[in-house]
């Protein structure tokens, strides 16, 4: 299996923003967006493996600026790491007034796939070719972002595998909540004065 470089399945997917496509406030809809670059997503991952791939996990998509109606819409899309049989395709989205010309960074997304063989199961990937200092640290920074995600999950599984009702109650202070459901009388013995 030869390396592939980043270029070699980079892609632009560019879409004009018909009014069908807006939500209830006028803005072009967020789901359609995250649906453009899954798509996207779905043809780097491909092309670069070779076989078709899944979405596994989507990472960074935080809505930067709105989209217009009858804006263009361009997700351009590459390789910034490729495991065995996994691989994160980078997604930015730009957004350019067809009158003024004024382009504008609407979002910015990171898309793990997987690579499927013919038998369904994950396939082994080509390895990446990287060209520059900007592919270099995109990789890097993929390698960073996986080693966080699995460290803030393992935490976030440990506070919930300890959760201790009488500790976490006080989580609940000053927030935006209230408790309306019958607790056990012990529960309400740790609560009371007495």
């Amino acid at each position: 299996m030869e390396p592939r470089s980043v270029q070699f399945s980079r892609t632009k997917l560019t879409e004009l923003m018909i009014p069908s496509f807006a939500n209830f406030g006028g803005k072009v809809h967020g789901g359609l967006i995250l649906s453009l670059m899954d798509k996207v997503a779905y043809a780097v991952g491909s092309k670069h493996a070779g076989t078709y791939c899944v979405t596994v996990t989507v990472d960074g998509v935080e809505f930067l600026q709105p989209v217009e109606v009858g804006e263009l819409l361009t997700l351009d899309a590459a390789v910034h790491y490729v495991g065995n049989s996994s691989l994160v395709v980078g997604i930015k989205v730009t957004s350019e007034n067809i009158k003024t010309n004024e382009v504008k960074h609407t979002n910015n997304s990171y898309f793990t796939m997987v690579a499927k063989g013919e038998d369904g199961k994950p396939t082994k990937v080509p390895e990446l070719i990287l060209e520059d200092m900007t592919e270099m640290r995109r990789f890097v920074d993929a390698i960073k972002r996986i080693k966080v995600k699995k460290e803030a999950n393992a935490k976030m599984q440990k506070e919930q595998d300890e959760f201790i009702m009488v500790d976490d109650m006080e989580l609940l202070n000053n927030q935006r909540c209230k408790v309306e459901f019958k607790v056990d009388d012990d529960f309400n013995d740790l609560f009371s004065d007495t």
